[in-house]
């Protein structure tokens, strides 16, 4: 089948294609690919930055319009603090190299997590790329840092109490909808707040405390093949995969 130069299929042979609005993306195995190489993780994680600028390119230029990426979970506070550093100093270097790009494409940055325990550079080049693209219509690039689903629960959970308690809401107001809007995702346009398609990479079967309510009914999909060598094609395939899917929400 022909390809056009970034690798999809010409437009034409696209359109039976349903595209997902909202994919997540467990981004995982760039310690492994630097370990096949006998490279430090660090070399990985550079390596798995540079894969997350091609997929998000053609993800925007696909028409997706939320991308919601596992960057560092809660739990990636225990790995060595040499690696956690280097982690950090990611966004600051993907700022430098990236954002611009992804800012003329109209790619809107923001964030979801508890931002407030990232490093002050680090927060500081996330901000600054919030701002740079704030006024963007194209796809939103979510990027999940210290994140953890079950914190994010209890977050909107004590949020809604609280509220609850100052008579804002009473307890027959608190449904789906309520608590879907006081979860990190709540800003997002309530129709793309829940990812149809959850991709992970490197084999593992598992969420990994990535968006658990969010994924009541998201398609899962899981590849063998590690972060790095994740490419728009690689996406593509988890499309074409969903399509084949039917989704019945519990029906029949």
């Amino acid at each position: 089948m022909e390809k056009n130069m970034f690798g999809f299929k010409k437009k034409e042979e696209q359109l039976s294609l349903v595209v997902p609005k909202h994919i997540g993306i467990i981004m995982d195995g760039n310690g492994r690919w630097a370990q096949k190489r006998m490279q430090p993780r660090a070399f990985g994680h550079k390596a798995g930055m540079e894969a997350l600028q091609a997929v998000a390119k053609a993800a925007s230029q696909m028409g997706i319009r939320v991308l919601t990426v596992y960057a560092f979970s809660t739990e990636n506070w225990s790995r060595p603090e040499k690696e956690v550093k280097f982690i950090m100093n990611l966004p600051v270097e993907f700022y430098d190299r990236y954002i611009p790009e992804l800012h003329r494409q109209g790619v809107k940055i923001q964030m979801i997590g508890d931002v407030g325990r990232l490093p002050s550079e680090t927060l500081a080049s996330l901000r600054k790329a919030e701002q740079l693209t704030a006024n963007n219509t194209g796809m939103i690039l979510n990027f999940a840092l210290n994140y953890g689903g079950r914190a994010e629960i209890q977050e909107a959970v004590r949020v809604i109490v609280e509220k609850v308690q100052a008579g804002i809401y009473g307890i027959d107001q608190i449904t789906d909808e309520l608590i879907g809007s006081h979860l990190y995702t709540g800003a997002l346009p309530e129709d793309w707040r829940d990812p149809e398609l959850i991709i992970r990479t490197s084999g593992e079967l598992r969420l990994s405390n990535f968006l658990p309510w969010q994924s009541a009914y998201s398609e899962l999909y899981f590849t063998d093949t590690l972060w790095p060598d994740f490419t728009a094609q690689s996406l593509e395939e988890a499309i074409e995969e969903y399509n084949r899917r039917n989704r019945r929400f519990g029906g029949v």
